[in-house]
């Protein structure tokens, strides 16, 4: 069975960094596309960023500059290094990996880990 597990969230100040693990199971990795997207207390789920099998990386515009996609294919792992953190950015973060198959796209999410910034 497919797993992500989320992991490095917690509390952190405005201005501090935070970054978050995912580590996959039960896929071949390096074939997935992974991302992190991420949920707040009355909005919708909304991407944060991906990063291709080729480590192509895509940010949301309000993250640009401050966060860091990356992979590990050698560990199952994505990581997500969050600088600059805001208030805005509290949310409960969340891991997807997927992949096209047959013109259907698969995907897995993980459990979420919560960020909250606050002083």
């Amino acid at each position: 069975q497919v797993q992500l597990v989320e992991s490095g969230g917690g509390l952190v100040q405005p201005g501090g960094s935070l970054r978050l693990s995912c580590v996959a199971s039960g896929i071949i990795f390096s074939t997935y596309v992974m991302g992190w997207y991420r949920q707040a207390p009355g909005k919708q789920r909304e991407l944060v960023a991906t990063i291709t099998t080729s480590a192509s990386t895509n940010y949301a515009e309000s993250v640009k500059g401050r966060f860091t996609i990356s992979r590990d294919n050698s560990r199952n792992t994505v990581f997500l290094q969050m600088n600059s953190l805001k208030a805005e950015d509290t949310a409960v973060y969340y891991c997807n990996a997927r992949r096209t198959a047959g013109g259907v796209v698969l995907g897995s999410w993980g459990q979420g880990t919560q960020v909250t910034v606050s002083s």
